[in-house]
């Protein structure tokens, strides 16, 4: 089988342009939430955006869904992946809450950042209420908007 020329970097880049993409058209169509889940859901968000300025590994990692803390294993782990591949989200020199929207059992919050460079992205989180009726990170997409804003 032949491998394609296209460094995987490359390919990765375009599939999550393509899951952005396609989570803000499922997004634009999606049912809307109510204010109640629009402030937890913030609150989470913005819960662990401090944890990470704050370099509470423990308090950050707590804000993920189960699907994200069995696929990374501790607290230290988690951060250190933040660290290295969500730079914006690990130190976000802005961050800007967009309107969410419900897709099935999950909330999808689009959260444009901007880093210490000035350079703007888009960090679309998922997440799901669980069975303790708290609102978990199940995913976090971050995309370069290249100076547009959303």
């Amino acid at each position: 089988m032949a491998r394609s020329a296209t460094p995987y970097f490359l390919r990765f880049g375009r599939a999550l342009a393509v899951v952005v993409l396609a989570l803000l058209a499922v997004s634009a169509l999606a049912a809307p939430v109510s204010a109640a889940d629009e402030k937890n859901v913030r609150g989470v968000v913005q819960a662990q955006l401090a944890a990470f300025a704050a370099d509470d590994a423990d308090k950050a990692f707590s804000y993920a869904a189960p699907n994200i803390r069995k696929s990374v294993a501790s607290a230290a782990h988690f951060m250190a992946m933040v660290r290295g591949h969500y730079a914006v989200v690990y130190r976000p020199a802005s961050v800007a809450f967009m309107k969410p929207e419900r897709d099935g059992n999950e909330i999808v919050q689009p959260v444009q950042m901007s880093d210490a460079e000035g350079a703007t992205w888009v960090a679309i989180y998922t997440l799901e209420r669980q069975k303790n009726k708290l609102w978990r990170i199940t995913g976090c997409f971050v995309q370069s908007t290249n100076g547009r804003m959303v």
